[in-house]
């Protein structure tokens, strides 16, 4: 097991022996005070512990090595485990809005206050180091299931905070409304969160453009551009869980041998793996120069070159990934 893998199991075995730590909390501080705003928070836990049972699921699968059926890997659980725990937050966020409404038209007489109080407080704190430490691990080690399930915690501990305000204010105050109000407000809070979410895992199931990741990319090859790379083009980048997936067409001179071209290949492959942590499989697509290429090709010593070296062509994140090679235009001066 690596050590990426062993850091997510760590990570998500306390999330999910907190999570179940905490709803004994929540729920017995809602025993001693019927706050409908505690019953609210405690609700959520239990979304927790479904949750981050999931998750811990999810990694354990995702770290199993590709096979036949699965050619690239069991990643993309991670983010199915991601869209799960949105729409469970999502089913919190109805169920708390529900509560809320009853609690107006049935209210409850509150008591033990600041037992509910001090209980409240510990799980925020508590929330808030483990969702802070998963959000941090899931972005080292790459992990869409941590990363959510971080933010479902510290979403869990602004809750936490909202109702320890509102149990505050209905002890000083003895307005019960404000309770009933304070769960609606969380509810909502709740949902946008969920709702949130579920849009990214769905978006990439559903393999949209990581840009943050293909701004890396690029990134990457124009710091360690090669002479003899003439042109990438038709560049594509995909995620599946912490694995890498990257594509693309390279430009290389038509004369060279078969051998010469697959050592290129891989100098360009190590070039992209070295800027990684996790897996990076790569795919390239060699394509022969031609003449229009010699405007922008900087190969030394080119025995065909057709025309002048005119000027470099900048490698962005708009342009590599369009299926075409980026000639220079004939219409400029000196061409």
């Amino acid at each position: 097991m690596s050590a990426s893998q062993q850091t997510k199991y760590r990570w998500m075995g306390i999330s999910l022996g907190l999570s179940i730590t905490l709803l004994v909390l929540k729920f017995t501080a809602y025993f001693l005070t019927y706050s409908t705003a505690i019953l609210s928070d405690a609700v959520e836990s239990i979304v927790n512990v479904i949750a981050s049972g999931f998750a811990f699921y999810s990694i354990y699968l995702a770290g199993q090595p590709r096979d036949l059926n699965h050619p690239y890997g069991h990643g993309k659980i991670e983010f199915l485990s991601s869209g799960f725990e949105g729409a469970m937050i999502l089913s919190a966020g109805l169920v708390i809005i529900w509560q809320a409404i009853l609690s107006i038209f049935e209210p409850k007489v509150l008591a033990n206050l600041d037992w509910g109080f001090a209980l409240i407080g510990l799980t925020a704190v508590a929330n808030a180091f483990v969702g802070w430490m998963l959000i941090r691990s899931g972005k080292q080690t790459d992990s869409a299931a941590l990363t959510a399930d971080g933010k479902h915690l510290l979403t869990d501990t602004f809750s936490s905070v909202v109702v320890m305000i509102g149990v505050a204010l209905v002890a000083y105050t003895g307005k019960h409304w404000i309770d009933s109000a304070l769960s609606l407000l969380l509810a909502i809070v709740i949902i946008y969160n969920g709702f949130q979410i579920t849009r990214q895992s769905v978006a990439r199931l559903m393999d949209e453009a990581d840009v943050p990741t293909l701004h890396r990319v690029v990134n990457l090859l124009n710091v360690h551009k090669d002479r003899n790379w003439i042109d990438v083009h038709n560049l594509r980048v995909q995620k599946y869980g912490a694995d890498l997936h990257i594509d693309c067409h390279l430009t290389l001179p038509y004369y060279w041998k078969l051998n010469q071209v697959h050592e290129e290949v891989h100098h360009f492959e190590d070039t992209l793996k070295d800027g990684f942590r996790g897996e990076v499989e790569i795919f390239v697509h060699t394509d022969p120069c031609e003449k229009e290429c010699c405007h922008y090709c900087r190969v030394a010593n080119c025995p065909v070159r057709a025309f002048a070296f005119l000027n470099d062509v900048d490698w962005t994140p708009d342009n590599l990934p369009l299926n075409q090679k980026h000639f220079v235009p004939l219409t400029m001066p000196g061409v």
